[in-house]
């Protein structure tokens, strides 16, 4: 693992959220797992999140959830902080899952705002106190109202940063201003949810970013964080601009988890690219684009493709 100031921070600063490899069969590859996990944090993730949107955590069940976090922490704990997706719709089976998460030994858990059943704000902070109230974990929130229907507004925010056991949080809401506020008036760890908006995220002061892009250029990633943090914007920015096309790739044709897995398998990383309905493997004309975008950021994975290998 690539050592750096970060180390500090509970969460890290280059998390990565990962895939769930499964084997041709659908059951989750253990195996897979723990190769994968080693692999990202010898690359440079001082982070994983384990079981979150990109793990496919919706059609995990619960025993292979806390069995995916006592693999990755058994594999990477001692080097990585393992942060355990525990957050559903539904309170108390979200208390039930960081209660699991911590007796599977996680440093942390990723809390999603609950979805689908749009609580008011009330509820919102009623729902991520009750999880906090629940173990001793650290919570990283994540708000992402693309995916929950309902952003968690920033006064919201202002006074869930009171409660000593949430201390970061993951936005995926690209909204500058409210996570100004955030930064300014809390002593939250900020982090970026869209892997583009690292660089003017971590120039704002967040301390890094939860990506899915990192998956397949983690390296890069890592110089990336690290140059924002030390201060170097025109290093950060040289770096931001080469992995625009990746991104790209990874973030914008496929669901994540697809995309990813994909590019993984054609880089020989995972030995498929199974995953769960209702996602389903992309076929050839829907890999084009992603090629294509790769393509540009000078990567021949295309020839690999053509040559048979199912992505």
């Amino acid at each position: 693992m690539v050592e750096t100031p970060s180390r500090i921070l509970p969460f890290g600063s280059l998390v990565t959220a990962m895939v769930t490899p499964f084997t041709a069969d659908g059951s989750v590859d253990f195996d897979a797992t723990a190769a994968l996990a080693t692999r990202l944090v010898d690359d440079g993730s001082d982070g994983l999140v384990v079981s979150g949107t990109t793990g496919e955590t919706s059609t995990l069940e619960d025993s292979e959830k806390e069995d995916l976090y006592r693999v990755v922490v058994e594999t990477v704990g001692d080097r990585a902080r393992v942060i355990a997706g525990t957050g559903t719709n539904h309170t108390s089976h979200s208390v039930e899952m960081a209660r699991r998460a911590e007796r599977a030994g996680a440093h942390g858990q990723l809390v999603v705002t609950p979805y689908y059943n749009k609580p008011t704000q009330a509820g919102v902070l009623g729902h991520f106190s009750a999880v906090a109230e629940a173990s001793d974990l650290p919570i990283m929130i994540y708000d992402i109202p693309g995916r929950s229907g309902i952003p968690i507004t920033t006064e919201t925010m202002l006074r869930l940063a009171d409660h000593p056991r949430i201390l970061a949080l993951k936005d995926a809401k690209a909204d500058f201003a409210a996570v100004t506020r955030v930064l300014a008036n809390t002593d939250l760890d900020v982090y970026s949810g869209d892997d583009g908006l690292t660089l003017p995220w971590m120039a704002a002061g967040a301390v890094g970013v939860v990506s899915v892009s990192a998956h397949v250029a983690t390296a890069a990633f890592r110089r990336l964080v690290d140059a924002a943090a030390a201060g170097d914007l025109a290093q950060a920015r040289r770096i931001h601009f080469d992995l625009d096309p990746v991104i790209r790739a990874v973030m914008t044709h496929l669901p994540g988890a697809v995309s990813a897995k994909h590019i993984l398998h054609l880089q020989g990383v995972l030995p498929n690219a199974v995953v769960r309905l209702p996602l389903v493997e992309a076929d050839q004309r829907e890999l084009e684009p992603v090629l294509a975008d790769l393509a540009e950021a000078g990567w021949d994975l295309g020839a690999l493709a053509r040559e048979g290998v199912r992505a």
